[in-house]
């Protein structure tokens, strides 16, 4: 699918297109992407660290650099397959330091709730901030219909929402079973964060990875003249929109790029500057992913055999 969305988006390029995109790579300010991989990395390490908090109080205490290194893999697989990369580093992180896989699996599934709780309520910062774009395509003034779009969608909307999700729990319907069972199995992900001895430590690292995340984004506009001056609201909505993205195809192959480029042009940013700013971000991102996670798909079996002996 990523593959065909590449030839399809590259297929409505024009010659001149693809001539302004070539100019905006080869003039593009690749320090502001370096430091971009410097925060990308900073969360990879992050993510292993805040990773221990969960295990210890299983009993376990794996080696840093065998955390970091199964983490590093599991990303690299995700580029392969879908979700592979958390059994991965499951298994990766059984062999080398012999903690179950269920019990390793479930500290990961903990993780994803975390981050899950995180991208929502990026999502909501997004929508706050945003609420005037959206409400000018429904309301023509954009002066009281801000506010009544917010009340709109951060007072009657979730009160709906609440109200309806008490109803479906008295459902009966198998379908509405599982999707109540997930999102109460989510709630109770999120409350035995906040029983975990070091939960303090855990939710900073929840926040600074997140904050690499979006950091990893900001600092690249700064390597195109054209994103150079975009507003911070452009920059979460770029951010969100990138994301979901990640979960359409094997990390964003062809949507990424289409989807933060058709974010950024809403902010006026031309059309081929925001494809180009789409394309040195995915691809950066991606090679940081190849080389981190080959590397340590190498050096995990080299590093423990030097441990043991």
């Amino acid at each position: 699918m990523g593959v065909f969305l590449i030839w399809y988006s590259l297929s409505k390029l024009t010659g001149n297109d693809i001539y302004s995109i070539k100019t905006s790579f080869r003039t593009a300010n690749y320090w502001w992407v370096a430091l971009s991989l410097v925060f990308g990395t900073l969360s990879h390490l992050s993510r292993a660290y805040r990773w221990q908090f969960l295990l210890e109080p299983l009993g376990y205490k794996p080696k840093l650099a065998n955390s970091i290194m199964a983490v590093l893999i599991a990303y690299l697989l995700n580029l392969v397959i879908p979700r592979s990369g958390e059994v991965a580093r499951a298994a990766s992180i059984k062999k080398y330091e012999n903690i179950p896989f269920k019990k390793a699996f479930g500290t990961i599934v903990a993780e994803r709730v975390a981050d899950v709780v995180m991208l929502f309520s990026i999502i909501g910062i997004a929508f706050f901030l945003q609420t005037e774009l959206i409400s000018s395509y429904i309301f023509k003034d954009k002066g009281e219909s801000t506010v009544y779009s917010k009340i709109l969608i951060f007072g009657v909307f979730p009160l709906i929402g609440y109200f309806t999700f008490r109803y479906l729990k008295k459902s009966e319907n198998n379908v509405i079973i599982k999707i109540i069972s997930f999102i109460n199995d989510l709630l109770d992900g999120v409350k035995s964060i906040y029983k975990m001895k070091k939960k303090w430590e855990f939710i900073f690292h929840t926040i600074f990875i997140w904050s690499m995340y979006v950091l990893m984004f900001y600092v690249v506009t700064f390597a195109l003249p054209e994103t150079i001056n975009l507003p911070f609201a452009a920059i979460i909505v770029g951010f969100v929109v990138g994301g979901l993205s990640m979960a359409l195809t094997n990390g964003g192959l062809g949507t990424y790029p289409v989807f933060v480029a058709s974010a950024l042009i809403l902010y006026n940013v031309d059309d081929n500057a925001a494809r180009a700013f789409g394309w040195i971000m995915w691809t950066a991102q991606t090679i940081m992913v190849i080389i981190f996670g080959g590397l340590s798909f190498l050096l995990l079996p080299i590093y423990n055999k030097h441990q043991n002996n």
